[in-house]
């Protein structure tokens, strides 16, 4: 029972610890360090249902400093990838940052309690029980913790550059002016090479949490590592910007990226995860539901 229990939430941890884009964790070292802790977790969960028969329930205060340990693994996280940043042409952001660390954090419990419910099958069911209750755990947990991505929250379309003022020194979206280009040279490219994006907020609730900084940035950041930027240190004239309309809360973003493929910028702006310290819910209060009738 505690083998197979472990087993299992060792193999959830597994399933749950993908390198995307982001290329975090980096591996092979990522990979070994996450899975040893969803391994050490899946191993306190095992222990918590015979520690409870055994009426050892000193051995159940093992949790408290499970909990106090996977914490700390959230602020080891946070202070690698702050370090990261640095290194970083369009930078995370620390909402983006924060995000990341409580995954990582989160997911060490999601191991422990597959590795508990597991135990419970196993008692109940033999062994096909502990199989059964393990996966629809893994399941149910890894479906419950699915983040909603930017597509949920507000229409995208990608549009053309608009240039204003005397000599087109002012690059514009709609009303939204968002950078003034002195260079010819640069000013030339943009006109070439750049592309704009809208997004607009479905609701009021989106609308907020598109108006946060954080959330904007982290939408930077993955359309420029998925797609590439024209960008270097210390060139300003190239850096990518994303801007609120006061007005009507869209959200406009202009940027020359590698590869210029209309489609697949929308699809990487889309696909960019609503970060949970940017979600907003004016709606949700009766203040900001009066207002926004």
């Amino acid at each position: 029972m505690i083998i197979g229990s472990i087993l299992l939430g060792t193999l959830a941890r597994l399933w749950m610890l993908k390198i995307d884009y982001r290329q975090y964790p980096g591996y092979p070292h990522g990979y070994a360090v996450h899975l040893t802790l969803g391994m050490i977790a899946a191993g306190l969960g095992a222990m918590v249902l015979p520690a409870l028969l055994e009426k050892d329930y000193v051995a159940i205060t093992f949790l408290a400093l499970a909990a106090q340990q996977f914490s700390n693994i959230r602020g080891v996280e946070r202070e690698f990838l702050n370090h990261l940043e640095e290194t970083e042409l369009v930078p995370r952001g620390t909402a983006y940052i924060e995000g990341i660390a409580k995954v990582f954090e989160t997911r060490n419990y999601l191991a422990l309690l597959v590795a508990l419910i597991s135990t419970i099958g196993f008692k109940l069911f033999e062994w096909y029980g502990g199989i059964i209750f393990g996966v629809l755990t893994a399941l149910i947990l890894q479906n419950a913790m699915r983040e909603k991505v930017v597509k949920d929250i507000a229409d995208v379309k990608v549009v053309d550059l608009e240039f204003k003022g005397d000599e087109g020194e002012n690059i514009a979206i709609g009303d939204v002016i968002i950078m003034n280009v002195g260079v010819k040279e640069s000013l030339e490219y943009w006109q070439k090479n750049g592309i704009g994006i809208v997004l607009d907020p479905k609701d009021d609730n989106a609308r907020a949490t598109l108006a946060n900084t954080g959330q904007r940035q982290a939408i930077l950041h993955d359309v420029a590592t998925q797609l590439g930027v024209r960008l270097d240190v210390g060139v300003q004239d190239y850096t990518p910007l994303a801007r609120l309309n006061l007005d009507t809360g869209r959200v406009v973003i202009i940027i020359i990226p590698i590869e210029p493929d209309e489609k697949w910028i929308k699809k990487a702006v889309e696909k960019t995860p609503v970060l949970e310290g940017s979600k907003r819910r004016p709606l949700a209060s009766e203040a900001g539901h009066a207002a926004a009738d």
